[in-house]
């Protein structure tokens, strides 16, 4: 299958209402409105295909992008591939597929994380705080909390947007799976107020850090 022969079936499963809704909510406009089930279902149907997955991330369509990732072989790509990647996503969601199905299971992604942990670039810097909220939730030996939440502090506010989600996700893991930093790190939250206000579906957990916090640790309980 080529990627002119993709392109045209992920083009025919086109849904107008959700390609707006999608641009609602800051998708590019280079894309079709594919449900992504019917893009999991195409990438099953082509399987793992890491060349064609470079020529499919070449176009810059969402969904051909989003695609791609399920098709790449994270543990062969070289660092400069890996940086390419992170360096041409415009899309938080795109972001979010290659952060989770990619660059988290790649085996130099400490290597990575400490590197974009330094970055100015805000698509790096997103993928740093995203690793680093792993981190703090799974494997944290050697990371300094009290520094984390230090500069939380000092740089949540005024951050990005990109990069101030997975910021806020670090805030959250600290707070959820470390009693002795609980308190700072809602603390923290309540004194930024960051996604105090984010309209939360019914059912749905709100961002907001001392919200989020809370909740999670009751679920423990």
């Amino acid at each position: 299958m080529t990627t002119a022969t993709i392109l045209a079936r992920l083009e025919a499963l086109a849904d107008p209402k959700l390609k707006e809704q999608n641009a609602k909510r800051g998708v590019s406009e280079n894309q079709f409105g594919v449900k992504m089930g019917d893009i999991r279902g195409l990438a099953k149907e082509i399987k793992l295909n890491p060349e064609l997955a470079k020529e499919l991330w070449a176009t810059g369509n969402y969904e051909a992008m989003l695609l791609a990732i399920l098709l790449m072989k994270p543990k062969q790509l070289s660092e400069d591939e890996v940086e390419h990647l992170v360096r041409t996503v415009k899309d938080a969601w795109v972001a979010d597929w290659l952060s989770n199905y990619v660059i988290k299971q790649h085996p130099q992604k400490e290597a990575f994380r400490a590197k974009w942990m330094t970055e100015n670039h805000d698509m790096a810097a997103r993928f740093g705080w995203s690793l680093t909220a792993e981190r703090i939730a799974k494997s944290p030996e050697g990371i300094d909390l009290d520094a984390i939440l230090t500069r939380i502090e000092a740089e949540m506010l005024t951050a990005p947007e990109l990069v101030k989600w997975t910021m806020n996700y670090a805030l959250a893991e600290t707070g959820i799976n470390h009693p002795e930093y609980r308190e700072r790190a809602i603390a923290i939250g309540e004194k930024l107020g960051v996604y105090r206000d984010y309209p939360t579906s019914k059912g749905c957990t709100s961002p907001f850090a001392p919200i989020w916090i809370n909740e999670m640790v009751s679920r423990q309980s």
